[in-house]
């Protein structure tokens, strides 16, 4: 996984430049986002993987995936993957420009895990709890997971803040155990 996102990341980093400079940073998550799940379907995979069609014929039946005309620069960063075969990157690729735009937006998506379900107002204090340790606007989407007996669990990208009584449990479990 780690070698796919090093593969991308200058990928990305291209695509993210352009489309700051061109003011189509949205424009181009959502092109991207779309190509990432194409890329991921099974049958795709196939297509990609098929030696018998040439990289320029795949790049082609990627751009036809999807329902409008593309721009002339996504149809051209697609055949620059295509000639690198690297079209499976895509996914890799599309979310490495949505941490790249989070980072200029000063934004975080945050998963946040809870045994019960929170109420708007307890969301909202949350929210603006982890606005202000995190320094960025925050997104928050929230799951119930009644193993967690009590508490929140917090995810975003490599940052993981358990604050539930079943991560407290396992913790002292471990002290003692120690």
């Amino acid at each position: 996984m780690a070698e796919l996102v090093t593969l991308a990341r200058p990928y990305a980093k291209a695509v993210f430049a352009a489309a700051k400079d061109q003011n189509a940073i949205d424009q181009w998550d959502q092109a991207l986002a779309f190509a990432a799940q194409v890329a991921a379907d099974q049958e795709v995979k196939n297509i990609l993987a098929n030696p018998g069609l040439s990289e320029q014929r795949k790049a082609e039946l990627f751009a036809d995936c999807f329902e409008e005309p593309l721009p002339e620069a996504l149809r051209n960063f697609l055949s620059i993957l295509a000639e690198n075969k690297r079209l499976a990157l895509l996914p890799a690729i599309s979310d490495l420009f949505r941490l790249y735009r989070a980072d200029v937006e000063k934004s975080v998506n945050l998963t946040v895990d809870t045994a019960f379900e929170l109420s708007a107002d307890e969301q909202q204090k949350l929210i603006d709890a982890l606005s202000k340790k995190l320094e960025r606007k925050v997104e928050l989407e929230s799951t119930v997971d009644q193993s967690l007996i009590g508490g929140v669990v917090v995810r975003t990208g490599d940052l993981v803040i358990d604050a539930s009584v079943r991560g407290k449990l396992a913790r002292m479990a471990k002290a003692l155990g120690s």
